[in-house]
């Protein structure tokens, strides 16, 4: 059985990691004022023994900010073009093919410039994407959204 990494509550602590997250959160409530068209990002989910998948479809035009990932995991983009930042990487233009992995802590700002199909994996032992979630992502309150980002989208 395969025993999933868990949020790593120093990293929360941490003052630096902190003001950035505020940043993105300053991100997200100007996204959210800018007049910008909400889409539901269309989501599929695969389980196999040990393994989650998760596979996002984002048109192109899209503007957003990802979850906040709290486990290290592969990812593989395998259509389209986007941008993104990130406190690590800085800002680079992604093209498909395009292979990564995501550290803990790690959340993104994407502009989407064609349609873009990402998919991420992450080793489980859970059964439903609220499950897994529960352990590899951090949910937090956008207090200039007063919504949970837990619920949305990458």
């Amino acid at each position: 059985m395969i025993i999933p990494q868990t949020e790593d509550e120093e990293l929360k602590r941490n003052e630096e990691f902190l003001a950035t997250m505020e940043l993105f959160d300053d991100a997200e409530a100007a996204i959210a004022n800018s007049g910008f068209s909400t889409v539901e990002f269309k989501l599929e989910h695969v389980f196999t023994k040990g393994l989650y998948s998760r596979k996002i479809f984002m048109p192109s035009g899209s503007l957003l900010t990802s979850k906040i990932h709290m486990t290290e995991h592969q990812f593989l983009i395998l259509q389209g073009a986007v941008t993104v930042w990130d406190e690590k990487n800085g800002t680079r233009l992604l093209f498909a093919p395009h292979s990564g992995v995501t550290h803990p802590g790690t959340r993104r700002l994407l502009y989407v410039h064609d349609d873009c199909i990402w998919i991420t994996f992450h080793p489980t032992d859970k059964f439903t994407p609220e499950e897994v979630e529960s352990d590899i992502i951090w949910s937090r309150v956008n207090p200039l959204l007063n919504k949970e980002l837990k619920n949305e989208n990458a």
